[in-house]
């Protein structure tokens, strides 16, 4: 703790070294995850072949967020904080079982229950629409919602959002020289979005700027064939 998107990236390199994975790595960063890659990127460019961002975060908003922004991060780690005391009183091992179950309006009314009344549907999207993935994906997220250190973790890293960000303006700024990176949106983000997913991948004389269809922000799980594509595209032009 604090769980930063520069702790987070430090820690993966130091687990990518201790497991042997074999450099150079094509980094995949979805939303969060993107702040977190183009830290690993900076900081160890080294070891980077390659970059697929996913709608990531745009450090400019987080590092001075607006109310809008603010709102969110408030409600995040409140829910974090309902979700933690459910993982301890076990409440969150009979929701993973009943999504496991496809029993979703059960596992929406106890969850309700256990917030208070203060879980919104549109709130699920913090965590993820666990619903689209696959079944064995499904448990394995499931047996993660079980457990208290993984909403604490979730917590801080909300919490923390705006030190992440200005790591990423201190560190990760700038060109991306020859580095291959391609930037994805959703078909249906809006204007903002769109303006500085192209910025983005301006900032390397290899990037490119790729619309994903029929998704919204959750590409990764709406159109996963969208960013099996942009990966294997870029192997390819990497090996050639």
């Amino acid at each position: 703790m604090p769980r930063t998107a520069g702790r987070i990236a430090d820690e993966f390199h130091q687990l990518l070294r201790t497991v042997e994975v074999p450099t150079p790595y094509v980094l995949v960063g979805h939303s969060f995850g993107g702040l977190v890659m183009r830290l690993f990127a900076s900081r160890h460019a080294e070891d980077v072949a390659g970059m697929v961002l996913i709608e990531p975060a745009i450090p400019e908003e987080w590092a001075r967020p607006g109310a809008e922004q603010q709102a969110q991060i408030r409600r995040g780690v409140r829910l974090c904080r309902y979700g933690a005391g459910a993982a301890r009183s076990g409440v969150a091992s009979i929701v993973s079982l009943l999504v496991d179950l496809r029993a979703l309006s059960a596992a929406r009314g106890l969850v309700a229950l256990a917030s208070r009344g203060t879980l919104r549907r549109e709130d699920e999207g913090i965590l993820a629409p666990i619903w689209k993935l696959p079944p064995e994906a499904r448990r394995l997220l499931g047996g993660m919602w079980t457990r208290p250190q993984f909403f604490e973790a979730l917590g801080s890293q909300i919490e923390h959002v705006e030190q992440s960000a200005a790591e990423v303006l201190r560190e990760a700024r700038g060109d991306f020289g020859d580095l291959p990176l391609t930037v994805i949106s959703s078909a249906s983000a809006d204007e903002r979005r769109l303006a500085f997913d192209r910025a983005l991948a301006q900032q390397s004389r290899r990037g490119r700027h790729v619309i994903a269809p029929d998704c919204g922000h959750w590409v990764p799980l709406d159109n996963p064939q969208a960013v099996i594509d942009a990966i294997l595209e870029m192997v390819q032009q990497i090996r050639t």
